[in-house]
């Protein structure tokens, strides 16, 4: 397999289970269990329940323990080396900086905790042999009213923090359309920021639109893309006006598989439109999400496609390629990536 691409991570998604026990335990807070095995059970009951919400409070614990400067660098560090060792080149991890101030810590802080971490971690893994480039995107939460606040910590910190790639809306979306954020996308675009908007849920095509209608130059999953198409025994054969016009634009869909399948946007695998719409042309690529609370890591992920569509090799580096190619890291270091990805 070639080296892999990552866009679509959350920080507070892809936490080691002995380091959330750890951190735990150093701040005295009580988790559902201390046993690891049971513990990881629990994060994943909780992405496959089928109901979001019960999902989005698995993070209730990983937020917990994010909370100091040297904390958020541990689990930022240890991500890199994670990623790094199962494959991956080029990876976007993107978090909330306004999740992580429980403790009096300035969003500048965190991010700069982030970031310093994101660089160890590519430090220790070069010393291991392996070579990957990390980025960040901050999200600010849609169900707040933060976004310009985040929107311009984005511009601020790009002038001196090269981690520091791009913009994102997150959190709860239905009823919670990018257009309630109109100010701080419009602020985005002005300052020629990265956007990229999660596009998950219900009112399925209308939020895929409304992302790109406020900017977005990448839609975080966009799988329920599949309303305004009909597939026939793994071929698209008919598309509405917006799945053809993501196709024309090659608009970069952020897809994650597993975790559509558990939040239930899909019923299984075999029904995910990744594959047919990477063979009609889509600029789709596979990412995780969360791989502490769906049991993934792109490796994984990969495979799972390669085994359920029958991938060529070539398929399989296309997806890679699909990645690094829509990644908000300057076109140089994509570059480096996309040779490292097909280095044997």
């Amino acid at each position: 397999m070639p080296g892999l691409s990552l866009l679509h991570d959350h920080l507070d998604g892809g936490l080691r289970v002995s380091t959330v026990l750890d951190l735990a335990d150093s701040i005295g807070w009580q988790l559902p269990t201390t046993d690891p095995a049971a513990l990881a059970a629990w994060f994943k009951a909780g992405a496959e329940s089928g109901d979001l919400l019960q999902y989005l409070a698995t993070f209730e614990h990983t937020l917990a323990v994010m909370q100091t400067e040297e904390h958020l660098a541990r689990v930022a560090r240890e991500a890199v080396l994670d990623l790094a060792s199962d494959g991956v080149v080029y990876a976007e991890i993107r978090f909330a900086p306004e999740l992580h101030q429980d403790r009096g810590l300035s969003l500048e802080a965190v991010v700069a905790a982030v970031t310093s971490g994101m660089r160890a971690g590519e430090d220790a893994a070069a010393v291991d042999g392996s070579t990957i480039h990390v980025g960040a995107i901050l999200c600010a939460m849609r169900t707040e009213q933060r976004s310009m606040e985040i929107a311009q910590l984005v511009d601020s910190a790009r002038e001196h923090d090269d981690k520091v790639l791009g913009f994102d809306l997150a959190g709860a979306e239905t009823g919670w359309p990018p257009s309630l954020h109109a100010d701080a996308l419009e602020f985005a675009r002005a300052r020629h920021l990265n956007i990229t908007l999660h596009a998950s849920e219900p009112p399925d095509l209308e939020l895929i639109s409304d992302a790109l209608a406020h900017g977005a130059h990448r839609i975080g999953h966009g799988v329920r893309l599949i309303a305004d198409m009909e597939i026939s025994d793994g071929q698209i054969t008919s598309m509405g006006r917006l799945a053809s016009h993501v196709l024309d634009r090659q608009i970069p869909l952020e897809m994650a598989p597993t975790c559509h399948v558990q939040i239930g946007a899909v019923p299984d695998l075999a029904s995910h439109p990744i594959v047919p719409m990477l063979r009609a042309g889509f600029n789709v690529s596979v990412n995780t999400d969360n791989r502490l609370m769906s049991d993934v890591m792109p490796a994984s992920e990969m495979a799972a496609l390669v085994d359920t569509f029958a991938l060529t090799s070539h398929e399989v580096a296309q997806l890679v390629h699909n990645g690094i190619d829509a990644g908000f890291a300057p076109l140089a270091v994509r570059r480096a990536a996309l040779a490292a990805s097909d280095a044997p």
